[in-house]
């Protein structure tokens, strides 16, 4: 197997974590370089779920893993998923998992202004989790971070969290007019995790770059989706990081050169969370039976996902930005009892045809679809490891998915588990 690396191509919940799941099995490392608690990766394993959000998906199979510098960590949903996935039964030790001594904390502020910004701003809201990862971010931007790196030096760990709080504590008080946070407590809920953590933190760069040397291969995992980047997304209504494959390298501190096979993953159809504009949303009963039929719930936040059609002028974005060498379909089966299925092609715009993905949402936001029809395959595909054994509707689909988008389907995931899954052309 290639170094590769998985990102999503829409806004996220695309399937990531299954594909991941699927692939650590041929991988010596698994890397999560960007995000936070703010994604959360499904994977369904001899019928039991199993959800993560911060600690990389091969933990299911035993990979080691790596939460890069990319990432932002809320140290207590860090533990608590420790503690999951081991009452699992999976092995979470130190010599299993490994943290960035350079990745940044999430801390208590971080969630205070969080929630106290989104409540402010009312309908005119983003639409975030409220997990403090947009202001940790920022704090990382700005210079102001609490980095894991930190922990090993109490003294100067206690000194910034006091210094950082005279700002928040006004701006909390002041702006929101909601209650500040006690210093000593936030430094003593810290503490209280300190020792813990440490075993776990270690320079990931250099330990990823010695295992590439040593001939092992890395998987990259990537949270939420391209159309989600800080960079690339729906601005304002994106996430705080980017999500493209090019930050595979910086978000865990490896050469872009080591990046050989990027996989993109592709929802057979499209769902957002969350606040922004939808070209291809669908608002009647077929946009409700993709929802009930694709159970489209937040793993995370437990939300409902708003549902359309697929979006193919989403895809030949995220396959340009990302340089995608494969394509990975997942949820396919959703389709199966559906007369007729659509594919968005282009956008109308004032008259005009637009081919590429606009910039300003308000002119996304006024797109509407320009549709091409195919016919349903109107029978259940769950259970088919084969690719000729598809219904040629469904390969048809498939095929047209490819010549759109100008990158070759590799994967089919037609149901949760591992087993419903279609291997059309080798990425191993």
């Amino acid at each position: 197997m290639l170094n590769t690396v998985i990102v999503g191509t829409q806004w996220g919940d695309e399937g990531k974590g299954k594909i991941v799941d699927l692939l650590s099995e041929h991988a010596d490392y698994v890397v999560r370089f960007q995000g936070g608690n703010n994604a959360g990766h499904t994977m369904v394993v001899n019928g039991k779920t199993i959800i993560s959000h911060l600690i990389p998906s091969g933990i299911i199979q035993q990979k080691k893993c790596f939460i890069g510098n990319g990432v932002v960590v809320d140290p207590c949903v860090l533990t608590q998923e420790i503690d999951y996935l081991v009452s699992n039964h999976i092995d979470v030790s130190p010599q299993m998992l490994k943290i960035s001594n350079r990745a940044h904390l999430i801390m208590p502020y971080h969630k205070a202004i969080d929630k106290a910004r989104e409540a402010k701003k009312g309908d005119k809201k983003i639409g975030t989790t409220g997990r403090g990862i947009g202001p940790c971010y920022e704090d990382k931007a700005t210079r102001r971070g609490i980095r894991f790196c930190d922990l090993m030096d109490i003294d100067l760990l206690k000194e910034k969290i006091t210094a950082i709080l005279e700002e928040k504590n006004f701006y909390l008080e002041h702006y929101f007019k909601t209650s500040p946070l006690d210093p000593d407590q936030v430094i003593s809920d810290v503490l209280a995790l300190r020792d813990r953590l440490l075993p776990y933190i270690a320079d990931v760069s250099v330990v990823l770059h010695q295992g590439s040397s040593n001939g092992r291969t890395l998987l990259f995992e990537g949270a939420q989706g391209t159309h989600l980047d800080i960079e690339h997304g729906t601005y304002p209504f994106v996430t705080s990081s980017s999500t493209v494959a090019g930050n595979a390298a910086g978000g865990s501190g490896v050469g872009p050169g080591l990046l050989k096979e990027i996989i993109g993953i592709v929802k057979a159809y499209t769902t957002r969370v969350g606040e922004g504009p939808f070209p291809t949303e669908l608002f009647d009963d077929t946009g409700q039976i993709l929802q009930k039929t694709g159970a489209e719930f937040g793993a995370t936040t437990g939300r409902k996902r708003r549902c359309g059609w697929l979006d193919m002028v989403m895809i030949r974005n995220a396959a340009r930005l990302n340089s995608l060498t494969s394509l990975a379909i997942t949820k396919l089966d959703v389709l199966d009892d559906m007369d007729e299925i659509k594919i968005c092609t282009a956008y109308r715009y004032n008259g005009s045809t637009l081919h590429d993905f606009p910039a300003d949402i308000k002119t996304l936001a006024h797109c509407t679809p320009v549709y091409e029809t195919h016919p349903g395959w109107k029978q259940n595909i769950s259970g088919i490891t084969d690719y000729a054994d598809l219904p040629d509707q469904a390969r048809n689909y498939l095929e047209r998915i490819t010549g759109l988008s100008g990158v070759p389907v590799k994967i089919i995931s037609v149901g949760p588990g591992r087993e419903s899954t279609i291997i059309k052309q080798a990425v191993l």
